[in-house]
């Protein structure tokens, strides 16, 4: 409640919050219109692979000639990260090794790190947390982004002494949606090809949203930033309105479908049949609690919080979130308070490779939202034990070996370059966070 208090503060000592942003598309374009309306804020450096593109984002969003004439926009992230004079650099292109690249460049030059580009958090995270921690910056997730919003209810029940039940966010999911590709994607979103194409839409982006490999890489970071359990056989995905969450998302032996408490759920907006779900969550995060005495269930009651029929288990939730429009909470946290806005503790949750047709040896992998694969929820040690391939690296391999429908891809089955910079830091994560961190149980995701 005192960001605004200080950076004010800042702004009037002259020493604005200046901001290196990587990758200048929807998120980045989003945090960018707010920029002329947060004083004592700047991102004197935009990095992006397509400078004209990100210039014209700039225009988008309101910036004018003057503003735009006063920012450096360079395609090489590692050398402005180097040697601009900057506070917190925001990373946001959306590809795993770029993202763990630019984070630790970020961390060598003493530079605050967001993370919104959560495929490199779910693939690395842990451990590119942990050199931010010993090199005295911060590591954080992107507040507006579903992780960091769901973290941040899940620190406001346990900070007033609620036991965390679930966690988690809402989606559009039907079982049938893991196998779609880019081709049929946009009849799900009720649009054509063509609509898509001139609202400059990427196919295989959104169908990462849609065959459930973002809601799994979304669930795991929040795990690994709560540590909160992973589900052992994956994501259920009940269809679940607000009203309901505190009924469904109990333990199955208080008649709800979680196998435990304390575990991360995404609830679908639809039902199985496809009729919309009453009141769905489709855009926001939620959490639910239990009342730790007759006491705290009675002011649930009295209060007009949604319960279960017991009163005992309560959810609170948020119906939206606004990705970019929100992240300046990111970025002053960091900068102002030396405080993330979640990030990873532990390797409790990963996503694995799983074929969306019958693969065979030769062909290549085109990860997420792809053609081959999708990606599934899954507890860091099942995964280890079955030597599952993380979806963040099921790009641009090769396979060795046939992999049935519905399958696991295994780092077995695909040509695997140990000298590659992106490999050597996962493999790095996974030996320093893969022991007595890892979560949950030996039961392979298939």
């Amino acid at each position: 409640m005192n960001l605004h208090h200080l950076l004010k503060a800042r702004a009037a000592a002259g020493k604005p919050v200046r901001v290196a942003l990587i990758g200048a598309g929807k998120f980045g374009s989003m945090f960018l219109s707010q920029v002329p309306h947060t004083p004592g804020l700047e991102v004197p450096i935009i990095i992006d692979l397509d400078r004209d593109r990100a210039r014209e984002a700039c225009r988008t969003v309101g910036w004018d000639d003057d503003r735009i004439k006063a920012t450096t926009f360079t395609d090489d992230g590692t050398r402005a990260i180097a040697g601009g004079a900057i506070d917190v650099v925001v990373e946001a292109t959306g590809n795993p090794a770029v993202g763990i690249k630019h984070a630790r460049a970020a961390i060598a030059a003493g530079k605050h790190v967001v993370m919104v580009n959560v495929e490199a958090d779910v693939l690395a995270g842990p451990l590119l947390a942990e050199e931010a921690r010993k090199a005295g910056v911060v590591y954080s997730l992107a507040y507006g982004d579903q992780p960091a919003l769901t973290a941040e209810m899940v620190d406001w029940a346990r900070a007033t002494g609620f036991r965390v039940v679930a966690a988690g966010k809402g989606t559009k999911y039907l079982p049938a949606y893991h196998d779609v590709t880019p081709e049929g994607v946009w009849s799900h979103y009720g649009l054509t090809a063509g609509e898509a194409q001139s609202a400059g839409m990427n196919p295989q982006m959104f169908n990462s949203f849609l065959d459930g490999t973002k809601s799994a890489i979304e669930m795991a970071a929040i795990a690994n930033a709560t540590g909160l359990d992973v589900p052992s056989d994956g994501l259920l995905f009940p269809p679940c309105g607000v009203d309901d969450l505190p009924h469904i998302l109990r333990p199955r032996e208080k008649g709800g479908v979680l196998e435990k408490p304390g575990v991360v759920e995404v609830v679908s907006s639809i039902e199985r049949d496809g009729r919309p779900v009453f009141r769905d969550l489709r855009w926001g995060v939620y959490v639910v609690l239990e009342a730790p005495n007759d006491y705290a269930a009675d002011c649930f009651r009295q209060y007009g919080l949604k319960t279960d029929a017991s009163g005992r288990y309560a959810a609170m939730y948020k119906p939206s979130h606004l990705i970019g429009l929100e992240l300046n909470i990111s970025v002053l946290s960091a900068a102002l308070r030396s405080e993330p806005t979640g990030q990873p503790h532990g390797f409790r949750g990963d996503v694995a490779a799983v074929a969306k047709r019958d693969l065979r040896a030769g062909e290549e992998l085109d990860g997420e939202g792809g053609y081959t694969v999708w990606g599934k929820l899954t507890t860091a040690q099942a995964s280890l034990a079955a030597g599952a391939l993380p979806i963040g690296l099921a790009h641009r391999v090769r396979l060795k070996n046939n992999v049935a429908h519905g399958g696991v891809v295994r780092w077995s089955d695909v040509e695997i370059d140990a000298n590659n910079e992106t490999i050597k830091t996962r493999k790095a994560m996974e030996a320093a966070f893969g022991g007595t961190q890892a979560a949950g149980t030996e039961r392979v995701p298939a």
